[in-house]
């Protein structure tokens, strides 16, 4: 029973992002497509807006941690600014953006369902709120970042099945696959480094304060994109892909620091 309440602690998030995206797409069938364009961008900002409010709540973390003498915003800062010159040396918004066009490209001959199917399924599945909300599911239990992305995705798989059809629908089961493994793999880690202890002591573990700082400031980002989406200006949104790597490096720059203050 303990076992199992683990499992379902670690993919609680992933399970109501599933939820979500079924229920959006039945509505989305049922609507098919009838939202009109202003009332799609005032929804985009709303969410924009709660976006940023979970973003700032997440980010909040960072003034309970710090390295030696290292302040955490400021070790949050160096590891963001670190992970954007890799992401930007990588490439990896760009990459992003080519993989979701290649499949689109390949896919189009399959007809409307795969071509849904393949377009939500990089929209809910690549993104900083898969990997972050993911991490800190799997870590602490704590599925608020994937309650948000749930509303996302929720509201997204309504305007699209309104205009693929079903295979939008059936991109719920990449989203249990993908998400679901990235918890479960970070629930198997923080098993091993607590060795059956109480795993909430991990929201106060600075390695996770310092990550989930570092998520949150990236997830305001997506805020400002939600916002500046409603507005298309295009060319102003964050690149929150390129800072991707900053979630790996966070940890060894707490390390780092704590070794030489």
């Amino acid at each position: 029973m303990t076992l199992f309440s683990d499992l379902l602690a670690h993919l609680s998030g992933t399970l109501i992002n599933v939820a979500t995206v079924l229920l959006g797409s039945a509505l989305g069938l049922l609507l098919g497509g009838r939202l009109p364009d202003r009332t799609q961008r005032t929804l985009l900002q709303t969410l924009g807006l709660v976006t940023l409010y979970i973003g700032l709540d997440m980010a909040g973390t960072l003034g309970r941690v710090s390295g030696g003498h290292v302040p955490g915003v400021i070790l949050a800062l160096l590891t963001l600014a670190l992970g954007a010159v890799i992401g930007e040396a990588l490439g990896i918004e760009e990459r992003l953006g080519a993989l979701g066009d290649s499949l689109k490209r390949r896919f189009r001959g399959g007809g409307r369902f795969t071509e849904g199917f393949v377009a939500a399924s990089l929209l809910f599945c690549i993104g900083p709120l898969t990997i972050v909300g993911g991490i800190q599911n799997g870590l602490s239990g704590d599925s608020s970042t994937y309650v948000l992305k749930s509303v996302l995705d929720g509201i997204a798989a309504l305007a699209l099945a309104g205009v693929y059809g079903v295979g939008v629908g059936f991109s719920a089961v990449t989203v249990l696959l993908i998400q679901g493994g990235i918890s479960l793999a970070a629930g198997a880690l923080a098993s091993v480094l607590l060795g059956g202890a109480d795993p909430s002591i991990l929201k106060t573990n600075p390695y996770v304060l310092l990550v989930t700082g570092a998520g949150g400031l990236m997830i305001l980002g997506i805020g400002v994109n939600l916002m500046l989406g409603g507005l298309k200006v295009e060319d102003r949104r964050v690149r929150v892909g390129s800072l991707l790597p900053a979630l790996l490096l966070a940890p060894l720059g707490l390390w780092l620091a704590s070794r030489l203050g």
